[in-house]
């Protein structure tokens, strides 16, 4: 396959990724803040949200101080900022154009009909009108575009790389969350609370279990109450978690198997380490560690996976 061809599908499924994991974050913030929270707190959680994409410099160049209604415009409908939906899924749209004629009809049509559609509902103020059932529907149409990419495509390269792609960018958002989301919760992982502060951490970690549609796997999986560590080992070692780190390891790993070349054998056993890592690690070991250390060097390591799969097989950015 071409390097422009596999760079182009490979950034199709990150964008359209992006916008749905984009979506999740502003919905999680949006309901938690209509719950009963000091201006301090709400503000703390909408600074997360910009701090999880690393957005808050130029948010602040534009717009100043955080404000909840500002947010979610600059993380919606801005143009001007590269992550946000509506330019994330013009992104995928313009990728999907571009190699119009290695995707299937129904692929096609996926993402322009999306496109089209969120230019109508965003100049028609649907999204002003009822922000929860936007981001529902941008969940829906990246939902919708994933299940068409499996159930229509040829199980080749073309489809590998728009896999690659996908878990990636989920790997990626997935350890945003979690490490800017612990970090949100002021009392201590394990020390004692009062009622109140049980009260608000019930919310809070239920929020992030929702925010990756992982509260009802949660309660099926612990059958307990929600506690911190079960929600990070539910988010980061969990290989039946769909969005959870290792799930999306094993996806990348098996994905590079598919496209192996001769010069990709040392991005290959880089994911594969990391994959292992994720594997055989307990999640005792990693908060005595540090939670957020080694969510930093994860990041930073799927960062260069993703750089040299650029390197091996795409267009080197």
């Amino acid at each position: 396959m071409l390097s422009r061809t596999a760079d182009h599908l490979f950034w199709m499924a990150r964008y359209t990724e992006r916008a749905e994991n984009t979506a999740r974050m502003l919905d999680v913030n949006y309901q938690t803040s209509l719950l009963p929270q000091s201006a301090a707190v709400s503000k703390v959680g909408w600074q997360g949200m910009l701090s999880i994409s690393e957005l808050m410099p130029a948010y602040n160049a534009k717009h100043g101080e955080v404000d909840p209604q500002r947010v979610m415009q600059f993380m919606v409908r801005d143009e001007s900022n590269s992550s946000s939906i509506v330019s994330c899924l013009r992104a995928a749209r313009e990728n999907a154009r571009a190699v119009r004629g290695s995707l299937t009809t129904e692929v096609w049509e996926t993402q322009n009909q999306t496109w089209l559609e969120i230019n109508r509902m965003l100049r028609s103020g649907d999204f002003e009108r009822d922000p929860g059932q936007f981001f529902e529907w941008v969940k829906f149409r990246s939902h919708l575009s994933r299940g068409v990419t499996v159930g229509t495509m040829l199980i080749d390269e073309a489809l590998h790389f728009m896999r690659l792609g996908t878990f990636l960018e989920r790997a990626d958002n997935t350890a945003r969350l979690v490490d800017v989301k612990f970090h949100a919760v002021q009392s201590d992982f394990f020390g004692a609370a009062s009622e109140k502060d049980q009260e608000y951490d019930f919310y809070h970690w239920s929020a992030i279990l929702r925010s990756v549609s992982g509260f009802e796997i949660y309660r099926k999986v612990y059958r307990d109450v929600i506690k911190p560590e079960r929600v990070a080992d539910l988010l980061i070692l969990r290989p039946d978690m769909p969005r959870s780190l290792h799930a999306s390891l094993n996806e990348v790993v098996a994905n590079l198997a598919w496209v192996a070349s001769d010069q990709s054998s040392e991005t290959a056993r880089r994911a594969g380490r990391l994959r292992a890592e994720l594997q055989y690690g307990q999640i005792e070991e990693i908060l005595a560690n540090g939670l957020h250390a080694f969510l930093t060097q994860f990041l930073d390591r799927v960062n260069d996976i993703g750089v040299r799969i650029s390197r091996d097989f795409l267009i080197p950015a």
